[in-house]
């Protein structure tokens, strides 16, 4: 399976932004689709993930009311609707991929099989 993250870019505070991750190959109706992230200077830490079958969606504490993730499984594509973006949101954002993740560890890097190759998100105050 290849993940393609895009939408990354410069922008304000305060502003919305959409990412976008497609895959090829593989089935993508069987996988749990999670976004993760790594600011400058820190660990990758994980932002949201979407469950197979169910579409069930998990978020972070920092990004939750703010961020929506969501799936489009007739185009293999992963979303994450970014709102009210503040600086400490500046971040590579990496899309991942797991088949039938277990519901307890959709926030654990190392259960994902499949990583995007990240795209870059700047938000200035």
């Amino acid at each position: 399976v290849q993940l393609q993250a895009s939408g990354g870019g410069l922008m304000h505070a305060g502003a919305s932004r959409r990412l976008s991750c497609i895959a090829s190959g593989g089935a993508f109706n069987s996988y749990t689709l999670a976004w993760f992230r790594q600011a400058p200077g820190k660990d990758r830490e994980f932002a949201a993930a979407i469950r197979y079958g169910t579409s069930r969606t998990y978020y972070s504490d920092s990004v939750k009311g703010r961020f929506t993730i969501s799936r489009d499984n007739a185009k293999n594509t992963v979303y994450l609707q970014m709102d009210s973006l503040q600086p400490e949101d500046t971040a590579v954002y990496y899309c991942a991929a797991a088949s039938f993740l277990h519901d307890d560890y959709y926030h654990i890097e190392r259960y994902y099989h499949f990583w995007g190759q990240g795209t870059m998100v700047t938000v200035s105050s």
